[in-house]
């Protein structure tokens, strides 16, 4: 392939294109998520500024496309190919939190749409229901980021691991052969 030379393999191309794909998820749902705003005649105005887990979820959207891209443009240089505990590292923490501010999201979401009587919560989108349909979108967009990012954790693993040979544990034969 001519973007990454001639000497990339199928698993390098998957891991350049996931890295891009992330981009597109992460940008949709940060703009979505901090352009979303509603303004309700009873309880006031509810926006992006006002929920900690939505500027969780932004923020670790931004790292996380802040990395694809700087881990996209190091296919190119060779002299960060061999940095691979740095990729194999930073992808596993990234999914990590990424699963964590969509898990947050979602219970967020669960609780603004079903409340929680025993806590005396309401049903939030009921008064909010187009600020809650927004926020199903970006959460969807997320998860679609937190699998591509997923799939990302563990090409890196394998392409980690796959340079050491595996664990050589001696047969029964080869302890009699020794007697």
């Amino acid at each position: 392939m001519g973007i990454l030379g001639s000497d990339t393999s199928n698993l390098q191309i998957l891991d350049f294109w996931l890295r891009l794909l992330l981009l597109p998820f992460n940008a949709a749902t940060i703009w979505i998520a901090v352009t979303t705003h509603q303004n309700n005649t009873t309880y006031g105005n509810l926006e992006f500024k006002h929920l900690i887990g939505l500027k969780y979820m932004v923020c670790i959207s931004a790292v996380s496309a802040a990395f694809a891209v700087f881990s996209a443009v190091s296919a190119w240089l060779r002299c960060l190919d061999t940095k691979t505990w740095l990729f194999f590292l930073t992808d596993q923490v990234i999914s990590y939190l990424m699963v964590t501010s969509m898990t947050a999201q979602g219970e967020f979401l669960y609780l603004a749409y079903n409340g929680d009587l025993e806590v005396s919560w309401s049903r939030g989108c009921a008064s909010y229901g187009r600020f809650c349909n927004r926020l199903k979108v970006a959460v969807a967009l997320h998860v679609i980021a937190v699998c591509c990012s997923l799939v990302l954790a563990v090409i890196s693993a394998f392409r980690l691991f796959a340079r050491f040979p595996p664990p050589f544990f001696p047969s029964k034969r080869d302890d009699q052969q020794r007697i």
